[in-house]
């Protein structure tokens, strides 16, 4: 095949895949595609599959009542279950892989209340729309000849998705926390308190850990132990509580409300909001937070989603990744 010929070929096929990309997925779609990634591993996540459960408590703070009247900050001791987690569907990946952490928490408020959050270890998301996260699978499909992504395909990605970049450049700046316990954890998506009086105020949150936020060295990335964070958590708990300082963000009407990639200014007022203890870590097989289903939208009083695409996407495809594990497939 002469050059012309093949440039034409890889400009028709970088059409068809964009042409793909671009249309809004179905969580079906999404789903099958991190399959297609990773594997079909049954009766397990389709993404995060690594993880490890804990347990503890969540002490609110009663400043944030002026903004929400949540349950979850009346100043009582709210029991927890929690996830630490990797991101990506391969149950093989050593944990000084460079991705986002997650942590999710299911606080079981009074009267059978639940709340969640799902958080990463990043401040922004990787993607605006269903649609970008879409195109980012798509990108980095093994090429059946190489077995490796396409360069070409991940260069176009880049070039044609803007949104993309600032998770691209957090990343590139900061390495792997050196453990769980040292790693700071961001709601990502904003949020609605709405309090007492019907009065809503958007919102942020970040947790940062008690002992500081501590980054593994690029030499200490190629010789860390392959789950060397489930063994550190597992330990530090075993010796004492390990804590985070739950900081909220409140924002302003002009802010950005439905885009996680886009950073508020830095100068928005910030409150503590509440302090997050555990005390117990175990490998999940078996573990209280295998069968939870994280979903970002369990949402207790006082608390309500923004029209964030990826935040209201992210519901549906937990779900279909749910009724995946359940059945065993």
């Amino acid at each position: 095949m002469n050059s012309k010929i093949f440039s034409v070929a890889m400009a028709a096929a970088f059409c068809a895949f964009n042409a793909t990309a671009q249309q809004a997925p179905t969580a079906d779609q999404v789903v099958s595609a991190l399959e297609k990634l990773s594997g079909v591993h049954p009766g397990e996540r389709r993404n995060h599959i690594i993880g490890i459960c804990v347990g503890g408590s969540f002490v609110g703070s009663k400043d944030a009542q002026a903004f929400t009247r949540s349950a979850l900050f009346s100043g009582a001791a709210i029991p927890v279950i929690g996830r630490f987690s990797l991101a990506g569907g391969n149950p093989k990946a050593p944990d000084a892989t460079k991705n986002p952490r997650g942590l999710a928490l299911q606080f079981n408020l009074p009267g059978n209340s639940l709340q969640h959050f799902t958080m990463l270890n990043v401040p922004v998301f990787g993607a605006a729309t269903p649609q970008t996260f879409y195109a980012a699978l798509l990108s980095n499909m093994p090429d059946p000849a190489t077995g490796k992504p396409d360069p070409e395909k991940q260069k176009q990605f880049r070039a044609t998705h803007p949104d993309a970049k600032p998770l691209g450049e957090f990343m590139a700046k900061n390495n792997p926390p050196v453990s769980y316990a040292n790693s700071d954890f961001f709601s990502v998506h904003t949020f609605k308190f709405v309090n007492a009086n019907n009065q809503t105020t958007l919102v942020r949150w970040h947790f940062v850990p008690e002992d500081g936020v501590k980054r593994l060295t690029d030499a200490e990335m190629g010789t860390m132990p392959a789950r060397f964070l489930d063994e550190d958590l597992i330990a530090k708990t075993k010796k004492g509580p390990v804590r985070w300082n739950m900081m909220l963000t409140i924002g302003e009407a002009s802010d950005v409300q439905n885009n996680p990639t886009i950073y508020w200014p830095a100068e928005r007022k910030t409150l503590q909001a509440g302090v997050l203890t555990l005390t117990s870590a175990t490998p999940q097989k078996g573990a209280d937070c295998e069968k939870i289903n994280f979903d970002p939208l369990v949402m207790a009083e006082g608390m309500a989603p923004t029209d964030d695409p990826v935040l209201l996407f992210r519901s549906p495809a937990y779900a279909a990744s749910f009724v995946k594990r359940l059945t065993g497939n």
